[in-house]
């Protein structure tokens, strides 16, 4: 499962640097995966939608492991002073894929 940061979140930017994929956003920011850059209007590669946000900080699902192969737990819940990381419901994954999603993403780089 993909983590998601809730409208709660202050963007403080505590969780960015934490992220050992690159996975999290400023608001509004354009994101990167594969050397593409996506944008406001454009859906994952997995066909996600809904995690772009304008107002505050985003994950974006096709790039959360949830730190699995890299930490015990993701560390941008760990580090967030609002409790505003959370695990995402419409994008459930099991710790199998969640590493085969690590070693693709590592390829790419």
């Amino acid at each position: 499962m993909a983590i998601m940061i809730t409208d709660e979140c202050i963007s403080c930017g505590a969780c960015e640097p934490e992220c050992p994929n690159n996975a999290i956003y400023e608001a509004g920011a354009e994101w990167e995966l594969g050397g593409k850059t996506y944008g406001a209007d454009d859906a994952a590669p997995s066909g996600a939608t809904g995690f772009y946000s304008e107002d505050y900080f985003y994950i974006v699902p096709d790039k959360c492991t949830e730190c699995k192969g890299f930490f015990d737990e993701p560390q941008c819940a760990s580090v967030c002073p609002v409790d505003c990381c959370v695990p995402d419901p419409d994008h459930v994954e099991d710790e199998e894929t969640l590493l085969a999603k690590k070693d693709k993403l590592e390829a790419m780089k």
